[in-house]
């Protein structure tokens, strides 16, 4: 079972996060500020519609809403190429694959080449 006050506290986080007052996404969402307040407190299940807009909006999944999973990424992600042979989720089931020291050496790994990369062109390429 799904818990409304873990739902509405993230849409309230994701509000925050994102720098908006209720009355400004109750608006972009066509709600009364009310209505809203009341999603976020646990009160009140968002509609199947309106929790589809939020996901949209914030650019997560509606399982991240529901607190399913962790995973802030909208699907679309995983289908992208990080390479020209391997997809975003092929490098996640791999990484997921790993032990604790062999996940940690390939972050450690990755930082440094993204380190390595912005001193040759600038933290802003």
């Amino acid at each position: 079972m799904y818990n409304a006050s873990k739902v509405g506290s993230t849409i309230a986080e994701l509000r925050l996060e994102n720098g908006l007052k209720q009355n400004k996404l109750s608006s972009i969402l066509s709600m009364s500020p009310s209505n809203l307040s009341n999603y976020e407190r646990g009160l009140y299940w968002p509609a199947l519609d309106t929790l589809c807009k939020i996901a949209d909006l914030f650019q997560v999944t509606t399982d991240y809403l529901l607190g399913r999973t962790t995973y802030r990424c909208p699907p679309e992600v995983f289908r992208e190429y990080v390479s020209s042979h391997h997809k975003v989720h092929h490098v996640i089931n791999i990484l997921l694959e790993l032990d604790a020291v062999s996940l940690d050496a390939v972050v450690h790994y990755a930082e440094y080449l993204r380190d390595t990369a912005q001193a040759k062109t600038g933290p802003d390429s």
